[in-house]
């Protein structure tokens, strides 16, 4: 059987330390927000067969559908606590039979081994494909809709959270499971590329304007160059690193 990678963006503009975290701005002269960017780069990689936005249910996150039709790209609407079932929604709506998962507030995707973790995915018929140990906001993970499916069905509701494969991973004899790890120059917990905190969005706008000529596609290894060079940059978001490696690969 031959299969379909879709990827699904669970969206909703609710956040503690940041409200509407996927609408902020990379370049506020411009207006390309991370979600733009996300967007814009995914539709670069040829393996990926469409992308479904997963938007959480509520007034505030109407923004989303409009944005969808916009950019002639599909929605769903579903429950704000349970973002594996908007996933699956996401992937029944494209009759997809894998979901390419990445997070709405990250705006930098390590791109470049996509095309062949995917032949791999399907080479080896795997349930899960994950890519492990990168830096916070980078990484991505290869499910099939029947696995998420099968999470939902025997999960209880912090499976049916945003900790969307944690049933998989606490269950790992159960699926075939491919753990992938980043190269070594990933390895860095002192940095981290994803949008939680109006610190985040500086470091992140900062690094998307020095790159914005290679947008969407910026170089992971390039970012890690520049911020080792920034060290201001790195100190800003170092209160945040430690928690948010915690919660990584969930």
């Amino acid at each position: 059987m031959s299969r379909k990678l879709i990827a699904a963006i669970a969206c909703r503009n609710q956040g503690s330390r940041l409200y509407g975290k996927p609408l902020q701005n990379l370049d506020v002269v411009a207006g390309t927000t991370i979600l733009d960017n996300i967007i814009q780069c995914l539709q670069t990689i040829p393996c990926i067969d469409g992308i479904v936005l997963g938007i959480s249910e509520g007034i505030e996150n109407e923004i989303f559908k409009k944005i969808a039709e916009e950019k002639n790209i599909s929605y769903i609407t579903g429950d704000e606590n349970d973002v594996l079932s908007r996933l699956i929604s996401c992937g029944r709506l494209a009759n997809a039979t894998d979901i390419f998962r990445v997070t709405s507030e990250s705006p930098f995707l390590y791109f470049e081994p996509v095309e062949t973790l995917w032949n791999r995915h399907m080479d080896k018929h795997l349930d899960a494909t994950f890519f492990d140990e990168g830096i916070d906001g980078t990484g991505f993970e290869i499910i099939s809709l029947q696995a998420l499916e099968l999470s939902h069905t025997k999960g209880d509701n912090r499976h049916r959270s945003e900790l969307c494969t944690l049933y998989i991973r606490e269950h790992i004899n159960d699926f075939t499971v491919e753990k992938i790890l980043a190269p070594t120059w990933q390895n860095r917990k002192d940095l981290r590329l994803t949008v939680d905190t109006p610190e985040d969005l500086a470091d992140c706008r900062n690094v998307y304007n020095a790159f914005k000529q290679d947008a969407p596609r910026l170089s992971i290894e390039k970012i890690v160059a520049y911020l080792d060079e920034s060290p201001e940059l790195k100190q800003m978001i170092a209160p945040f690193t430690e928690a948010g490696y915690a919660t990584m690969n969930l």
